[in-house]
């Protein structure tokens, strides 16, 4: 990966193109096709932005959209902290969607052997080892079929946009859920 900095109208310092890179050295475990990172520098001259007088701003190109984040600090290390934070949320939700892409076009098969993989990494991410892009919770609760009122109490009480369970009438699995001006919806699987 190429880590370019350039600076407009600012001297930049060997010493922050070295730290730029060892910051920007992680954002390739979201992607690991990431080709170019570049890394501008600007000041602001208006004396009453003293606050916020240095900006960074970084680009990110690789397969797929650029990725950018910008951010403004009294240094240009606080700046580029910030900036590299901001990237670092981007690029792991461009990756959460590259992945749901990924699931929701293999069968249910794989999906449950995925499931499992992704139950071996938390596992392994209560030990200390943590990456993104793993399942944080999975809740059990009892399948007894019920009615689509009883399912709308229960929602209420969960305090959730939707709720899962097995319809009493149609013996279906079947979601509620609320939509907008206070009406609930219905889907049945089967």
């Amino acid at each position: 990966m190429d880590i370019v900095v350039t600076g407009r109208n600012v001297e930049v310092p060997e010493h922050f193109k070295v730290h730029a890179s060892d910051k920007l050295a992680r954002a390739e475990r979201y992607d690991p096709k990431l080709s170019r990172v570049e890394v501008e520098l600007a000041h602001e001259a208006n004396p009453r932005q003293t606050k916020t007088k240095q900006r960074v701003q970084l680009t990110v190109t690789g397969r797929g959209p650029a990725v950018r984040a910008e951010a403004s600090a009294e240094t240009f290390y606080a700046a580029l902290d910030l900036a590299v934070e901001k990237l670092e949320g981007r690029l792991r939700k461009a990756r959460g969607r590259r992945l749901d892409r990924v699931t929701s076009r293999s069968p249910m098969g794989e999906v449950a052997a995925e499931a499992e993989a992704i139950a071996a990494v938390d596992g392994a991410a209560e030990n200390g080892e943590a990456g993104p892009g793993r399942v944080v919770r999975i809740k059990s609760h009892p399948a007894d079929p019920i009615t689509v009122d009883q399912a709308l109490w229960q929602m209420e009480l969960v305090g959730h946009d939707f709720y899962l369970f097995n319809d009493a009438e149609s013996g279906l699995a079947s979601v509620v859920y609320r939509r907008k001006g206070f009406d609930y919806g219905l889907l049945r699987l089967g």
